[in-house]
């Protein structure tokens, strides 16, 4: 019997930005969330000190176009003759548009239940019930903070999976901390991960 609690969401937005690190001074994102961003968006909705939910994978369910943005960056990475004169650096960065992913969880425990009841359970009821209201505890991000979803809630009907998307990613960012839970920064990659027929499972 499986006694695992699942949960999933949909995100449609106009811009996304999943950095890749290895792209320097002027990134591009990645073809889909890496697990910290979709672990993200699932803490937006509901979190609890005994629990949390670990993404398992993501379906990519529009075509991936990418294109050219611009910005201006004000903030402590500028150089110091840039922060004492107030002036702004222009980042310049690859984005998709038009995104759309279904993102699928399963609770986790990190902890004891403070009360001794099925907090795993507790935790898939608040997020579904909450993802079902529109609640969030802070607006769920697609990447960038800026980047704010068009759409964020249950699986609509009509959305299919863009199976025609098939890449390796030599590298990809996992997870910027050494735990899923109150850990420290230690940023840790995934080496040749797959997108296959428009999956992108965690491992």
């Amino acid at each position: 019997m499986d006694n695992k609690w699942y949960v999933s969401f949909e995100v449609e937005g106009p811009a996304a930005m999943f950095t890749r690190p290895d792209t320097g001074s002027a990134p591009v994102s990645y073809a889909g969330p890496t697990f910290s961003a979709a672990k993200g968006m699932f803490e937006a909705v509901a979190h609890l000190k005994s629990a949390y939910i670990r993404p398992t994978k993501v379906e990519i369910c529009a075509p991936l176009k990418f294109h050219r943005y611009v910005t201006n960056y004000g903030g402590p990475l500028r150089k110091n003759s840039q922060i004492t004169g107030g002036d702004s650096y222009q980042l310049a960065a690859t984005i998709l548009v038009n995104v759309c992913y279904r993102v699928y969880g399963v609770v986790e425990p990190c902890g004891d239940s403070p009360q001794g009841n099925n907090h795993l359970h507790g935790l898939q009821e608040i997020f579904t019930r909450r993802l079902q209201k529109g609640q969030c505890f802070y607006p769920p991000c697609l990447g960038w903070k800026e980047f704010v979803p068009s759409y964020f809630g249950p699986f609509r009907d009509g959305t299919e999976v863009d199976r025609s998307v098939n890449l390796t990613i030599p590298s990809m960012l996992h997870s910027a901390f050494d735990s899923p839970t109150r850990g420290k920064r230690a940023a840790n990659y995934r080496q040749a991960v797959e997108i296959r027929q428009g999956v992108l499972e965690y491992a």
